[in-house]
């Protein structure tokens, strides 16, 4: 079997991520109810003004731990503007630290994540973990789900996963585009750069996602373009795929 390059991404990928943000957030909606309820504010509001406030920052800047925190504290300030509530100091505190503590959360790996990385490792494949957010936050994650023995020294960790990142990675590990996967659940950061640098993507829908990663994916690919629903499913859809010779595509459908 020909020797494939494959890029994992980790983040709803190979580890659960957004139902820790989710709880989180219905955390901080729950102060924010108690704290303004003479106002009557929909909890509904609270959520889509943190998002707004959340995902603007991300744009501009990628994966800064402190991003999520402050866009706690930073809807709590509109609100007291809008609302003529006091500010405390120790509220805001509360918040800061709650959003912090996102970043404290266990582990827990998708399923079959260790037997398709094993399979995958012993068919002689090279891989790669290709993450977004901040170094320490992401090697803590990698090395506490066990993820170190698969990818060695081979993990990039993005402050911001964009297209030129990921080109700039391509060049600089001279990856062989007809050859190179990228297999991800963002169309946002893993599967419209990857398809725009014109290596294989296989797109893995997390089982809650983010508004961020939804977007629409109107690139024309040159290889392989899948959606698969298990991890389990990568190993034999590779093999598919060198066996055929030839591109072929399931296109996602629109998560918008």
């Amino acid at each position: 079997m020909t020797k494939q390059t494959i890029l994992f991404d980790l983040d709803d990928t190979l580890i659960h991520c957004n139902k820790y943000f989710d709880l989180v957030i219905d955390q901080f909606a729950d102060l924010m109810e108690m704290w303004f309820h003479s106002y009557q504010i929909p909890v509904e509001d609270i959520k889509n003004k943190q998002a707004e406030v959340d995902l603007k920052r991300v744009l501009i800047s990628g994966f800064e731990p402190d991003h999520f925190p402050q866009s706690f504290v930073d809807t709590y300030l509109f609100f007291s503007d809008v609302t003529g509530r006091s500010q405390r100091p120790g509220e805001i505190e509360r918040l800061t630290e709650l959003g912090r503590g996102v970043y404290g959360h266990s582990i827990e790996p998708y399923p079959f994540v260790f037997e398709t990385l094993t399979e995958l490792q012993a068919e002689g494949h090279v891989l790669h973990l290709y993450t977004g957010g901040d170094l320490e936050i992401q090697m803590r994650k990698v090395t506490e789900a066990g993820l170190v023995r698969f990818f060695g020294s081979r993990i990039h960790v993005a402050r911001h996963k964009t297209i030129d990142f990921l080109e700039a990675l391509i060049r600089k590990e001279g990856f062989g585009r007809k050859s190179t996967w990228m297999i991800g659940n963002s169309l946002r950061t893993d599967i419209t750069p990857a398809l725009t640098a014109g290596i294989h993507a296989i797109f893995m829908p997390a089982v809650q996602e983010w508004a961020f990663n939804n977007v629409e994916v109107n690139i024309e690919p040159t290889g392989a373009f899948l959606t698969l629903n298990s991890l389990r499913e990568i190993p034999e859809a590779i093999r598919s795929y060198i066996a055929r010779g030839s591109a072929f595509t399931t296109k996602p459908a629109s998560n918008e």
